[in-house]
């Protein structure tokens, strides 16, 4: 919420990545930004790999975005991060919104 209440909607997704690696390293907690996560397909690796914006803690996955609204899609894209990850907590926030609170989903799976 301080990287939003700062800076305001209207950047690009990078801009609010960048931030929130500042507020997380000043806040002590350990992060990883842009991991790659290899894809299993019919029991073969693939070339291609996912790309998770940020990874705190190891546990959490948090998918930026500054679009005019969250579709079905973006959470579905959460959602499949977890799912091949393992990981079980995930957050999309969306930094184009007047209130950043709108712009929150939390998914647990």
């Amino acid at each position: 919420m301080k990287v939003h209440s700062r800076i305001g909607p209207g950047l690009i997704e990078s801009v609010y990545e960048e931030c929130l690696c500042h507020e997380f390293s000043s806040a002590g907690l350990r992060f990883r930004r842009q991991v790659e996560s290899p894809v299993m397909y019919a029991e073969v690796m693939l070339a291609t790999s996912l790309r998770i914006d940020l990874l705190v803690e190891d546990q959490v996955i948090v998918e930026v975005k500054a679009v005019e609204q969250i579709l079905k899609v973006h959470e579905a894209q959460l959602l499949t991060y977890l799912r091949i990850t393992g990981k079980r907590l995930g957050l999309l926030l969306n930094f184009n919104t007047a209130h950043f609170r709108d712009g929150i989903r939390r998914r647990i799976i």
